[in-house]
């Protein structure tokens, strides 16, 4: 598994992690064993939030004696974000977690408090040594503009954002800025909605063409192009123990140039847009 540096966090990630959003939190053993089967092959960083039901205790529970390996993550609500609430959040959240400290703590998306305000409890974890950075998710340029002015370069480590091949807006602003600040670009839904690969679609059928060169698959294409770019991680969801293997798969997979411009003409960027947010 390829890592890379996690932005100004500087720890090195493997370039594909694995999401937790809508995993089964009771006791879920298939989701266990796939978390743990990525974790095997090199996907050590791995996501989480708040939001997402019993998907922290369901992780505590697969990486229990494995903690020193994972790059882990987890996220504050909107609404728990005061500098008082955040605290209170996290501290929940490691404890649901069943470890000491956070990887990186992210703010979900952007609420009515201000951000001096969950920046600074932010600050404050990253002193208490309960958290190790933090980050956003959900930022457009405006908010990433706002955040830089209120703490500075080099506090920022990550912005999670919505990616993928149908998908790719933040190409046009959002991934630049970033790269320019030493911020990395985590990609959630890289799969994007619905039904993918699709074998009716044209563009599908070039992921297919290249997939086969590479004795691949077109779901590691797909992660392989969003990832091409040094700034950018991936954080699919497996179901199971195989599609965890599968989605590992794609994290030594390289593609030529031809490629990528075969790729990117089947799925175009498309005009520039606000960030879309699911």
């Amino acid at each position: 598994m390829h890592t890379r540096p996690f932005g100004s966090a500087g720890d090195e990630v493997s370039v594909i992690g694995q999401g937790t959003w809508q995993m089964d939190g009771r006791d879920d053993a298939d989701a266990i064993a796939a978390l743990r089967r990525g974790l095997d092959l090199g996907m050590t960083h791995i996501d989480t939030a708040e939001m997402y039901g019993e998907a922290e205790p369901l992780v505590a529970k697969a990486i229990e004696g494995r903690r020193d390996r994972v790059f882990l993550v987890s996220k504050v609500l909107p609404s728990n974000a005061s500098r008082a609430g955040t605290i209170k959040a996290c501290e929940r959240s490691l404890a649901r977690l069943r470890t000491d400290r956070l990887d990186s703590y992210l703010l979900h998306w952007r609420g009515s408090y201000p951000l001096e305000d969950t920046f600074a409890a932010f600050e404050e974890l990253r002193q208490a040594g309960k958290i190790l950075s933090w980050g956003v998710s959900n930022f457009d340029v405006d908010d990433l503009d706002e955040a830089l002015a209120i703490v500075g370069e080099g506090r920022i480590a990550c912005n999670q954002v919505l990616y993928h091949l149908q998908e790719r807006a933040i190409e046009h602003a959002v991934i630049p800025w970033c790269e320019a600040h030493g911020v990395a670009v985590v990609a959630y839904s890289p799969y994007g909605q619905g039904r993918f690969p699709n074998p009716s679609s044209r563009g599908d059928a070039v992921l297919a063409e290249i997939a086969e060169a590479h004795g691949a698959t077109p779901r590691q294409v797909a992660l392989a192009f969003l990832t091409r770019r040094a700034s950018v991680f991936a954080i699919p969801k497996a179901s199971s123990a195989g599609h965890a293997a599968d989605n590992a798969g794609a994290g030594d997979l390289r593609l030529s140039a031809l490629e990528i411009e075969r790729i990117d003409k089947a799925f175009p960027v498309g005009r520039p847009k606000s960030l879309p947010m699911i």
